[in-house]
């Protein structure tokens, strides 16, 4: 089964960027779809944003959608989420997670996704 271990979160103030990061083990990351959901405190994990094996396509939220962009590096196994313009109610904890799934309608769906990380927790102060 693929590891994956999430980095990069932290407090930041409103109006501020982080990028995160997650890096999976295994050799078939370049052809495994990946995706970012999020869950704050009382609330459902949802997602955030998701990334082809290639890199070719990219789905994100309409919450974070002009603010937060997925992208990947398959030389490094690692797949990164810019976030930029960060408001306080993007205060969650972040994981990574992978798929095997290939429909492209089914990457929003945290019910899509077979492992996950452990989460990095990002603070967004007002």
């Amino acid at each position: 089964q693929v590891q994956l271990v999430e980095s990069g979160g932290g407090l930041v103030q409103a109006g501020g960027s982080v990028r995160l990061s997650c890096t999976a083990s295994g050799r078939t990351f370049s052809r495994t779809n990946m995706g970012w959901f999020r869950q704050a405190p009382g609330k459902e994990r949802e997602f955030v944003a998701a990334i082809t094996g290639s890199g070719t396509l990219t789905s994100s939220a309409d919450s974070v959608k002009d603010r937060f962009t997925i992208s990947r590096d398959n030389a490094k196994n690692t797949v990164y989420l810019q976030m930029n313009s960060l408001k306080p109610e993007d205060t969650a904890v972040y994981y990574c997670a992978t798929t095997s799934t290939q429909i492209l309608g089914r990457l929003t769906y945290r019910d899509a996704y077979d492992s996950w990380g452990q989460g990095t927790q990002v603070t967004v102060s007002s």
